[in-house]
């Protein structure tokens, strides 16, 4: 397994520096990796780092919480299209998950769909899944994959979701093939990552990925 093939080496750490970004670029250079994610402010610098690689810039949407209004969560996502992300990842409103507004959560994905894919990026929607019961991820699948997202990510790397394998087998049973999952979550080691990747994650988002890496080739 080519565990480089799966990660996405991020820095979300509310102290994130210039100096950070500058590691992580050097860092996903050195081990040929296809993804960073970035706060929004740093989209437009982490973009002239890395304009000579074929290296994908993500950034973060109403992030970590996901309540922020509608209108709040598109301008962040015209801003970070306009300073360079190629792939943007929207925390789900938990606030409205939990008060049963599926048609709100509809409404802001279909607000939103339309932008990605006039302006040919993708997106991921994140689940909160800690604070989500089984059903309320079960829903929440059915909304999303009628939207025709890109991605479902289970967690925010905010909080510990100790039963994140039984979460990620059950958002992948209940997407449609075509979507793709991610997962964020304290990763610590090289065995715990296939186990992730065997319940269906397709993309390992955390901020220990070097040490992942480094443990990956020395295994292979």
């Amino acid at each position: 397994m080519h565990i480089e093939d799966y990660i996405q080496h991020a820095t979300l750490k509310p102290g994130t520096t210039i100096g950070d970004i500058d590691a992580l670029c050097c860092e996903a250079v050195e081990y040929k990796l296809t993804n960073i994610c970035v706060p929004p402010l740093f989209v437009k610098k982490t973009k002239l780092l890395i304009e000579e690689t074929d290296i994908k810039i993500t950034t973060v949407i109403g992030f970590p919480f996901g309540y922020s209004a509608i209108e709040a969560k598109v301008a962040e996502l015209v801003m970070a299209v306009i300073d360079g992300a190629d792939e943007v990842e929207m925390v789900i409103n938990t606030s409205a998950v939990k008060n049963s507004d599926w048609q709100f959560l509809a409404n802001e994905i279909n607000t939103v769909m339309p932008i990605i894919r006039g302006k040919e990026k993708k997106i991921t929607v994140i689940f909160e899944t800690s604070l989500m019961t089984d059903e309320e991820i079960i829903t929440a699948c059915d909304i999303y994959g009628a939207a025709g997202v890109d991605y479902v990510k289970a967690g925010t790397g905010f909080a510990a979701d100790v039963l994140i394998i039984e979460r990620i087998q059950l958002i992948r049973k209940h997407l449609a093939a075509a979507i793709r999952v991610k997962v964020a979550t304290d990763i610590k080691n090289y065995s715990f990552a296939k186990d992730l990747i065997k319940a269906g994650a397709n993309r390992l988002c955390c901020n220990n990925n070097l040490k992942l890496i480094q443990e990956a080739l020395q295994q292979n």
